[in-house]
Formats: structure tokens, C-alpha cells, sequence
């Protein structure tokens, strides 16, 4: 009791001791109020100059977010099956509440199950019937990643009602791609159902979620666009060091600067370090500031997919909002309730304390995983679990074997209709045709193609700060283009813009880096260099020079290099070939020729224009460690007696390894000379091309993006203007080719029915005559024809006959063009006797059969049927 005493006490002290210490905390306070008052008693000019600031102030009002309930779904033209449920359907329900009972008696501390929400019809569908398989018609939609980007852009996402509780009512899949909106449970039921039809092995899953991954809010996350792929360095084989080989030139750069220099760029690159750390650690700080009240009690649903089918080798989740594949070890994903596909309901029976990194995938436990039909096709028990159970007595298995096959139940088939996805659907993807994901420092817009004039059809803005208020670089994607663009990157820090283009541009280009489209700037073209002639492959240009990059040409250039000198007339557009740049120097490298002898094969060549000179360098043989060289001196001088000297041996300074008497010759150097005077004029020329071909390319770049103009598909009948006017065009001459044919059948009773006084009723009498002279008539027109067949074919044998026996007459006198002439006419003449007999064959036996088939129509005529029905 004194013990109990002391404690009392002590309590009594220090709650008196708190309450002094909040008596005390309270006086400072007032006194700080009436400080603050004082000081911030404002005049009527403050009070105005605030009432103006607080006027300037625009204050959003956020828009109401779409709902979408049943109010707005039009159930009248819904079939049957979503409007009730069949036996087996009621039968299936009865099961669920009994199991659902069940589970809240033996696990009270459990949330209720999700088993049988409302469709749009207010009917109770279990979940796994709301399922339907469907293996769409489309390629792109047969694997997991590109069915998941189909439904995250073609759906637009809506929160829970209740971000703590399941959604009372699931929708058919139909219903959401109809809408083209649906919280996260629709999400999950559409793409687990293509999934399925499309053999994965899948599972909606009910379970508890991260604020980011609920909210669909990937600001935190880095857009996968902006990622760069991790370059594989392959590592050259070095060549083994010859043994004469020169040794490089001796380092005579200071090692004490270099180190400063490391030290320098190290410091540097630790300071910017330390500066994103900074910033990381006060964005974390920020973030854990912001923490989820209802974080582990936020419900989501997303999609799980086995290993097993499809060459899945692991278990993964895929978030039908974002079309993320997660592994099933992620943090965001912080446990599951239950999940189900078209066959079955499973419940998690597993603790989730650390979220679903512990968790056992293998449905076929039923420890782990608590099912609720029987009729599951996954194994119960593993193998080891069978051999240990395979001691119980044969009675006992068969009478467990009886039961089961009485208490199964096979899950009746979905309520929902096909789905289907029309090709226009298809092809707009997104709501309305555009989406906008926002990224941690990235923004991610969408178009669906043609939406836009241009071709845009993905545009990724690039951030430097969180709040994305200065922008980095854009990068625009572009879809039927008629110039071909399918990539703009855009720098706006350096303002360097890059165009990347696919097969079939005019000019055959592939890649244009500028800055600016005036011309003489900075630039980087970059060829398909099969689609040209010349085997161009790079062009760099300067305002002072340009260099070009060859490749599988048949003179083995490789290399051109122009540098220009200043232009005597302003610039002008156009003025390229009117009056272009002074070439100063050009520098030519070429490819080995194993044609010709090293000695002989230029490697590189040099015209020093200015200086009339002209340096050649020739390839190193394989056995030598250095080049022939030679240089050309082009000087007009005249001698004493005032003559023109043309070649003289100063004239060339050469060079050589081995030496050879012929390139001693003036002659042999002379002629080397004026070649190389002809190829001084062809690469100057060539350079004046190139320039002329830059004008062009930038002229017809920029009509391109002024016009913008789009290819349509000659398969897209609704965009293709052309093919819709031919389609209509031969559907409008079919149609009147039909009714020329409908007019053009002729009456074949109509000649005999002309004899006949008009308006008079006929008569028993006058229609069997009528049918007897129709029926002659047409007997002796098929006489006839055969009388003709037959006569033309008596006429071309008796030539046949005639002309053979003048052939035995003439045989020896012939020439042989008349043989020739001779043969040709017998081989015609068969062919047409020929002919003629088979025609003559074939219409003996169609003429009784026609004779019979024109009295059986005159049998059944509607003019001629109630007088010779006597006569049938």
C-alpha cells in the first residue's frame, strides 16, 4: 500500500508540474499576440494596397472529374445476359454467399470478399463470369506489354468511390471500351481478358496499393522514354606489336598540370555530386513530410501473370494504369486480398506483413491459397505431398473421389458479349485521340495518328526542375509523313535541333543536325548511302568549310574536305551558283585499291589552290613503315627567249621508298601532272555541286514543313481520297453494266406474242401454238448453227487438202522461206479444224439439253402456265 502510495503521489507532482509548465507556455503566448498586434496595425493604404494584391490573385477551380455510372449507360439495347442470370448463374451465386459466410465466421478479422458486385444493369454477376477471353485480331495486341500500352492509352482512369472498399458495381469490358473510362478493376478485368485469349496464364488481382500507383501518379517515377539503353563497348583486338615498329613520340606534356587538371575536373564533378545529393535529400525530406495517412488501406487491382505459358519465365505484375510490368517483390504493391480468373476465385490465406515479397504464387495449395471451386485445373498437391498419401486404402480415395466429382461445379461461361475492337478504334487509341502522362521532370503527350496535320503523333518534353518550368530538350514523333520524318529532337539549351528520317526521302537523307536553316552554318547531314548514286554517307558543314564522307564508290574516295575562302559578293539564298565560294584548299583521302601497287595507289590528295601546288601521298606497303610522297608545283614561267615553260624537274618534289627510273622521266611527270590539273577541275566542280545540293535539301526542307503533306495507306479506304473515287467509280459502272444486262435479256416469246392482235386474252389454242413455233423456231436455229460449224469446217479441210497437194506438186522447186510458210499455215489450218470440230462435238450435246431446258421455261412461263397445265 505505501508503495502504491509513493506512486500516486508522484503522479499528483508531475501533473501539477505539467500544468505550471502550460500555464506558463500560455502567458508567453498572449504577450507574443499582443506584440504581433501591435506591430502589424496597418493603415488604410496597406489595407487597400492588400485588397488590390488579393484582386490580382486567379484562383482555378479544379474541374469535376468525369464520373461514370449507370445513369449514363444506356441498358436498353444491352442483350439478355446482362439484364439476368441463368440457373447455373443464380446457382453459382447461392455458392459464393455460402462461401463468403463461411470466411467471415472463420476469419472475422478479414475484410469482405469481392465476389458478385452489380453490373451496369444492376444485376449481380460474379466476378470471374465478368472475365471474356478474346484473342484480338490485331498483331500488336498478341504479347503482354504492347495489350497493356493498348488499354493504359485507351482508357481514361477514374478513382474509386471509396478509396478504402472495392467498388460496388464492375462493368462488362464492352460497356468500358464503349465509355472509354473505368477505375482500376475495369482496367484489370479488359486486360486480363485479352491476356487469357491471348494464352497468358493471368489473374485480376483484388489487394492494396501505394498512393502513387492508386492515383496512376508517376511523377515520381522516370519516363522510360528518357532512359538511355546501356551501350555494350566491344574491345578491339589489338594487332600484335611488329617487331620494327616505330616507337611513338616521347610525352613531353607536364604530368604535374595533368594531375591539377584531374584534381580540377574532379572537384567539379564531386561538387555537382554534392549538389544532387542536396537536392535528392531535400526531395526525400519533402516526400516523407507528405506521408499517406491511408497508406496499406488504399484498394487497387491489377493484373498477375504466372510463369509457365508463353515462355514466361517468372511471376510478374502488370499495373493496368501505367502498363508497367512490376515484380511481384516491388514495394508499391502492399498485399492482396483474393484474385481470380475465368475458371476459379482464390483467397489470399498468406500473411502480408511484408507487403507480397513473402508471398507463394502456387495456387494449387490450399493452405496458402483457399479456393472456391473445385474444378480448378491446378494441381492440389505436389508430388512428394502425393507419394506421402499414397498409404490411405483404395476405398477410402475412390469414396473421396465421388464426393468431389458430386460438390463440383464448373464455372458457367462469361455474361459478356464478344469483345471487339474496330480498326478505327483501334487506330485513335486514346480518349478523344490525345493523353498526357506527367513524368518526374518529363511530360509525355500522345495523338492518335492523323489527329494531328503535321503527323504528331508522340511529343516527350524534357525538364530541368521538378516544377517543369524550364525546359531542357522535346522530342517529337511523327507518323506518315510524305518526307519521311519520323524523329525531331529539339535542344533548347544549345538550340541544336536534330531530324531523323526513315527510308524514302528524295534526298536520300537520314539524319539533318542544324542550328539554323539559312545556309552556311553549322550542319550535319547523314545519307542512306545505297539510295545514292555517289555513296555519300556524312556531310559536315562549317561556314568556312564543308566535309564529306563516302563509301563504296568505284574511284575508292572516302574522304573530301573543302575549306572556303571569303565570299566578294553579300550573300544571297540562292546565290550559291551564281556566285559561290572561292575553294581555297580541298583534301581527298581514298580506300586501298588492290588493283594497283602501293607505290601507285593515292591515299591522300591535297590541292593547295592558292598556291597552285598539289601534295600526293601514296599508300604503305605492308612491309614498309613509311610512304611515297610527291608534290606538283603548277608555276607559269617563261624563259629567256620569252616561251612558256611547261614542265621543268623542280617542278615536282617527290619522294619515294623505292625508286624507280620511269617516275624519274619528265614526261611520266608531266602527265601526272595535267591529270592531276583535270581532277583539280572535276573536285572543284563536285564541291560546287555539293553546295548546290545543301541549297536544295534546305529549299525542300522547308516546303516540307510548310506543307506537311500526309501518305495515306492504299488499304485505308476511308483516308484515301483516290481509292474512294476509283471504288465509287467501278461500283457505278458495275451498277449500270447491270442494268444494261437486265434490259439487254431479250423475250423470247415476245416476236411470236407481236402476230397476236394486242390487248387480247390468250387462249388454249393460241398459246399451244405459240409454244410449238417458239420451239420450232429455236429447233431450227440450232440446225442452222450446226449446218454453219459444219460447212466452215469442210471449207478449212479442203483448203487443208488443197494446199497439201500443191505442197507434193511444188515439193522440189520450194525455197525454204517457202517451207517455212508452208508449215506455218498447215499448223494454223489444224489448229482451226480443230477447233471447229470440238465446237461442233459440243454443240450436239448441248442442243437436246437446250431444246429441253427453253421448253421447260415455256412450261413454267407466267403468260403460258394456266393454259398448258392440261398439256404438262
Amino acid at each position: 500500500m505505501e508503495v502504491l502510495k509513493e506512486k500516486v503521489e508522484e503522479e499528483e507532482a508531475a501533473e501539477r508540474e505539467d500544468a505550471a509548465e502550460r500555464a506558463e507556455r500560455g502567458e508567453k503566448m498572449m504577450r507574443l499576440m499582443e506584440v504581433r498586434k501591435e506591430e502589424t496595425t496597418m493603415t488604410q493604404e496597406m489595407l487597400r494596397d492588400l485588397e488590390r494584391k488579393l484582386s490580382e490573385i486567379e484562383v482555378s477551380i479544379p474541374e469535376k472529374p468525369s464520373t461514370f455510372t449507370k445513369d449514363t449507360i444506356d441498358i436498353s439495347k444491352l442483350p439478355l445476359s446482362y439484364k439476368s442470370n441463368t440457373p447455373k448463374e443464380e446457382h453459382l451465386l447461392q455458392v459464393a454467399d455460402n462461401f463468403s459466410r463461411q470466411y467471415s465466421l472463420l476469419c472475422p478479422d478479414r475484410v469482405p470478399l469481392f465476389l458478385h458486385p452489380l453490373n451496369e444493369c444492376e444485376v449481380p454477376k460474379f466476378v470471374s463470369t465478368t472475365i471474356r477471353p478474346t484473342l484480338m485480331p490485331y498483331p500488336e495486341l498478341y504479347n503482354w506489354d504492347t495489350c497493356a500500352q493498348f488499354v493504359s492509352d485507351f482508357l481514361a482512369m477514374l478513382p474509386l468511390p471509396d478509396p478504402l472498399k472495392p467498388p460496388s458495381y464492375l462493368y462488362s469490358s464492352t460497356t468500358v471500351l464503349k465509355h472509354q473510362k473505368g477505375n482500376c478493376f475495369d482496367f484489370s478485368t479488359l486486360l486480363c481478358s485479352m491476356l487469357i485469349g491471348a494464352g497468358y496464364d493471368a489473374y485480376c488481382v483484388n489487394g492494396y496499393g501505394s498512393q502513387d500507383l492508386c492515383h496512376m501518379d508517376l511523377t515520381r517515377e522516370v519516363c522510360p522514354l528518357t532512359v538511355k539503353p546501356k551501350e555494350t563497348v566491344q574491345e578491339e583486338e589489338k594487332a600484335p606489336p611488329k617487331k620494327y615498329a616505330i616507337k611513338p613520340p616521347r610525352d613531353l606534356s607536364s604530368r604535374f598540370e595533368q594531375e591539377q587538371e584531374m584534381k580540377r575536373q574532379e572537384e567539379i564533378k564531386a561538387a555537382e555530386e554534392k549538389r544532387w545529393r542536396q537536392e535528392e535529400e531535400r526531395l526525400m525530406e519533402v516526400d516523407s513530410a507528405k506521408t499517406d495517412p491511408l497508406h496499406g488501406l488504399r484498394v487497387h487491382s491489377w493484373v498477375l501473370v504466372l510463369s509457365g505459358k508463353r515462355e514466361v519465365p517468372e511471376s510478374f505484375f502488370i499495373d493496368p494504369f501505367t502498363a508497367r510490368s512490376y515484380s511481384t517483390q516491388d514495394d508499391n504493391f502492399l498485399g492482396i486480398e483474393s484474385l481470380w480468373n475465368h475458371k476459379n476465385y482464390w483467397i489470399n490465406m498468406q500473411d502480408c506483413w511484408n507487403c507480397c515479397k513473402d508471398l507463394i504464387f502456387d495456387l494449387g495449395d490450399p493452405v496458402m491459397w483457399e479456393y472456391l471451386l473445385l474444378g480448378t485445373d491446378k494441381p492440389l498437391l505436389s508430388p512428394a505431398e502425393e507419394e506421402d498419401n499414397g498409404a490411405n486404402d483404395d476405398d477410402d480415395v475412390e469414396n473421396l473421389g465421388k464426393e468431389d466429382e458430386d460438390k463440383s461445379f464448373d464455372m458457367p461461361n462469361s455474361w459478356v458479349e464478344q469483345i471487339e475492337i474496330s480498326p478505327e478504334v483501334f487506330e485513335t487509341r486514346c480518349p478523344n485521340g490525345k493523353k498526357v502522362i506527367q513524368y518526374k521532370k518529363a511530360k509525355l503527350e500522345k495523338w492518335a495518328p492523323y489527329l494531328n496535320n503535321n503527323g504528331l503523333v508522340c511529343r516527350l518534353t524534357t525538364y530541368e526542375d521538378l516544377e517543369c518550368t524550364k525546359t531542357l530538350e522535346i522530342k517529337e514523333w511523327y507518323q506518315n509523313r510524305e518526307d519521311m520524318l519520323e524523329l525531331k529532337h529539339i535542344n533548347k539549351t544549345t538550340g541544336l535541333n536534330i531530324d531523323y528520317f526513315k527510308p524514302g526521302h528524295p534526298q536520300a537523307l537520314r539524319v539533318h543536325s542544324y542550328t539554323s536553316m539559312q545556309p552556311e552554318m553549322d550542319r550535319v547531314m547523314e545519307f542512306y548511302e545505297k539510295a545514292r548514286v555517289d555513296g555519300l554517307i556524312k556531310r559536315e558543314e562549317t561556314p568556312k568549310t564543308m566535309t564529306e564522307y563516302y563509301q563504296g564508290r568505284p574511284d575508292f574516295l572516302s574522304y573530301r574536305h573543302i575549306n572556303f575562302g571569303p565570299r566578294v559578293k553579300k550573300l544571297v539564298l540562292n546565290s550559291a551558283e551564281s556566285n559561290p565560294r572561292p575553294v581555297v584548299k580541298i583534301i581527298e583521302r581514298f580506300f586501298r585499291n588492290p588493283a594497283k601497287p602501293a607505290d601507285e595507289d593515292v591515299a591522300e590528295r591535297v590541292f593547295l589552290i592558292l598556291d597552285e601546288r598539289i601534295q600526293l601521298r601514296y599508300h604503305c606497303r605492308e612491309d614498309h613503315i613509311t610512304a611515297s610522297k610527291r608534290e606538283f608545283l603548277r608555276r607559269t614561267e617563261v624563259d629567256s627567249k620569252g616561251n612558256k615553260i611547261i614542265m621543268t624537274p623542280d617542278m615536282c618534289i617527290s619522294f619515294e621508298v623505292e625508286p624507280m627510273e620511269h617516275t624519274k622521266k619528265l614526261l611520266y611527270q608531266y602527265e601526272a601532272m595535267m591529270k592531276l590539273k583535270n581532277e583539280e577541275k572535276l573536285s572543284r566542280h563536285q564541291a560546287w555541286e555539293s553546295e548546290l545540293e545543301v541549297l536544295e535539301i534546305l529549299k525542300l526542307r522547308e516546303e516540307e514543313e510548310e506543307a506537311h503533306v500526309l501518305t495515306t495507306s492504299i488499304y485505308d479506304t476511308k483516308r484515301n481520297e483516290k481509292s474512294k473515287e476509283y471504288r465509287e467509280a467501278m461500283e457505278r459502272v458495275m451498277h449500270e453494266e447491270h442494268l444494261r444486262q437486265v434490259e439487254a435479256q431479250l423475250d423470247y416469246l415476245a416476236p411470236f406474242l407481236a402476230q397476236l392482235p394486242p390487248g387480247e386474252k390468250l387462249t388454249r389454242w393460241q398459246a399451244v401454238r405459240l409454244k410449238d413455233e417458239c420451239l420450232s423456231d429455236f429447233k431450227q436455229r440450232l440446225i442452222n448453227k450446226a449446218n454453219l460449224i459444219q460447212a466452215r469446217f469442210e471449207k478449212e479441210t479442203q483448203e487443208l487438202q488443197k494446199q497439201q497437194q500443191w505442197y507434193q506438186e511444188n515439193q522440189v522447186t520450194l525455197t525454204p522461206e517457202d517451207e517455212d510458210l508452208y508449215l506455218s499455215y498447215c499448223s494454223q489450218a489444224m489448229f482451226r479444224i480443230r477447233i471447229l470440230e470440238q465446237r461442233l462435238n459440243r454443240h450436239k450435246e448441248l442442243a437436246p439439253l437446250k431444246y429441253l431446258a427453253l421448253e421447260e421455261k415455256l412450261y413454267k412461263d407466267p403468260r403460258l402456265v394456266e393454259l398448258l397445265k392440261v398439256f404438262v
